[in-house]
């Protein structure tokens, strides 16, 4: 096991693994941009099939905490829910504490069978970044500069092209806007104050409108909404960086689901009970912090075997002529040859470490406090 350890924490090889994983994106979101002559054709077809070329590309991610950091996720929830998993399409809404959240929900899709359709609304910011930003244009993936005078026609366009979606979708919302640090915690509790409510001690004052419009656009379209609470064994602070490194985690992700006819459809009501809803995940987090453990029955869902073979195929097509390549460089004894070669490598260490840079907590930034922002929420 310690030899095992010292090899997954071998630059080298993680280079390798982020050199599969750079190129294969690359390809595969050039093959999502000829897909898109199939869309005035055949819209639904375009769509299964980049539902399966994205399944491609986050699957390697997915294999990364399951089978390279072997981080366990363990559900607390009840066997009727479990079974709907993968059967309808539904409203996610999960706590944004951790960089690899996003990871742990995404394995979760894999394990039912709808990573490829799994959608989130998310940041303008990440429309620029390569692979991630790319593959999701591709997707449909609604973005957002989070200023509702100037998303609201984006986000109504965007989620009503959504009714017709030939998959099973998750749609993931961070309702709280921007990942939990202490500062923006303290300023969304002075934002609660200053509206008279409850105090939340484990999550930000949840930003309501992007709730209340995806229900509503989604009605008729989702079933059901599914509240994700998750926390991690012995106060572990899961980092990306760490997943890379091989480091294991025990996830634990607390599962209710709320039939979208118990929710109300008033914009006012369904806002309050979007804000009962975290009071009720803080409640969670205060009896997790407490005993270690969500209240409920536990269900470890088995991991799929697609997520290693995806990547053994893409290792496999790449990486052969590469070492190939490697080696050629090296008999050949040009320093000139041997130079590029060695920035090449310098330049893709660079490139991934900035991939990994943007799931980092100081990297992300928050409105909270601004009066634009408190106009928002």
């Amino acid at each position: 096991m310690a030899l095992l350890g010292y090899l997954k924490s071998l630059f080298i090889l993680q280079l390798l693994m982020g050199f599969v994983f750079v190129v294969s994106g690359l390809i595969i979101n050039f093959i999502q941009l000829c897909t898109c002559i199939l869309w005035p054709i055949n819209k639904q077809l375009y769509r299964r099939i980049n539902c399966r070329l994205s399944y491609s590309l986050w699957s390697q991610l997915v294999m990364l905490l399951e089978w390279w950091s072997d981080t366990d996720c363990t559900l607390y929830t009840d066997q009727a829910t479990v079974d709907m998993f993968g059967k309808e399409h539904a409203i996610i809404i999960l706590n944004h504490n951790y960089e690899i959240d996003f990871l742990c929900g995404w394995t979760m899709c894999e394990r039912y069978g709808i990573l490829g359709s799994s959608k989130v609304l998310a940041k303008h910011e990440l429309l620029k970044v390569p692979l991630i930003g790319w593959t999701w244009y591709f997707l449909e993936i609604v973005f957002c500069k989070r200023k509702w005078e100037e998303d609201r026609n984006t986000v109504f366009r965007g989620l009503d092209r959504l009714k017709d979606y030939p998959e099973y979708m998750w749609f993931l919302l961070y309702c709280e806007g921007t990942r939990f640090t202490e500062k923006k915690h303290q300023i969304s509790m002075q934002v609660a104050e200053s509206k008279g409510l409850p105090k939340l001690k484990y999550h930000l004052l949840p930003r309501t409108k992007g709730f209340t419009t995806t229900l509503q656009c989604l009605k008729g379209t989702v079933t059901a909404v599914y509240d994700v609470t998750l926390n991690f064994k012995d106060n572990q602070t899961p980092t990306l960086l760490g997943i890379v490194n091989g480091k294991q985690y025990k996830a634990d992700m607390s599962v209710r689901r709320f039939p979208v006819e118990d929710i109300p459809d008033d914009e006012k009501e369904c806002a309050n009970w979007l804000h009962k809803l975290y009071q009720e995940k803080d409640a969670l987090q205060e009896t997790y912090s407490k005993e270690g453990k969500f209240p409920g029955p536990t269900i470890i869902p088995p991991r799929r075997l697609w997520t290693l073979l995806n990547f053994m195929f893409w290792a496999t097509l790449l990486l052969s002529p590469l070492i190939k390549f490697a080696c050629g460089v090296a008999v050949s004894g040009s320093p000139l040859l041997i130079i590029g070669f060695i920035i090449f490598l310098i330049i893709a260490s660079i490139a991934i470490r900035r991939l990994i840079g943007v799931t980092e907590v100081n990297k992300t930034g928050s409105s909270y406090g601004n009066q634009e922002a408190k106009k928002q929420n």
